[in-house]
């Protein structure tokens, strides 16, 4: 039998892609959630800083083929916490895109140890060395369609008054 309700793994992991569709990035749209105990604390996406100009509307600002112009979106997670003074320690992340090395030892830092990903990108073998270390975990998500069947969104719209 097909379990009905889906799964929090590709929930979270959902939301994160929503997340990822307000990103300003031209090269890569990423979006990340921090969940603790089954509870969304913060979310992120990729993007400039608040008040600095976009990639979708400037372009790319690259030194050595990276664009310094953008936040990535498990650091616009991370920094939303800290703003708001939730703490992250013993939170989990599901992230649209394998973590960069960067973002990996942000998380660790900030007592994330569980990294869910959807999607591999470049996926950093120190990273993923600095995870076991720590005694964190890797899960790469796979989204089954029956779960999402029922989101139609010509059928959403027409059931508006």
């Amino acid at each position: 039998m097909v379990d009905k309700r889906i799964p929090w793994d590709q929930y979270f992991m959902a939301q994160s892609l929503l997340l990822s569709l307000r990103s300003t990035c031209t090269r890569l749209e990423v979006g990340a959630s921090l969940v603790k105990d089954r509870r969304i604390i913060a979310g992120g996406y990729n993007g400039s800083v608040s008040g600095d100009k976009h990639c979708i509307d400037e372009g790319c600002y690259l030194v050595d083929g990276h664009c310094i112009r953008t936040i990535h979106a498990e650091m616009n997670a991370l920094l939303q916490c800290a703003k708001l003074g939730i703490s992250t320690e013993g939170a989990e992340i599901y992230v649209t895109h394998f973590p960069c090395l960067q973002c990996t030892k942000a998380l660790l830092q900030a007592g994330v140890k569980t990294i869910h990903y959807l999607n591999n990108y470049h996926n950093d073998s120190y990273a993923l060395e600095l995870i076991q270390q720590v005694g964190g975990s890797v899960h790469q998500v796979t989204l089954e369609p029956h779960y999402f069947e029922k989101l139609s969104f010509g059928q959403l719209n027409e059931q508006q008054p």
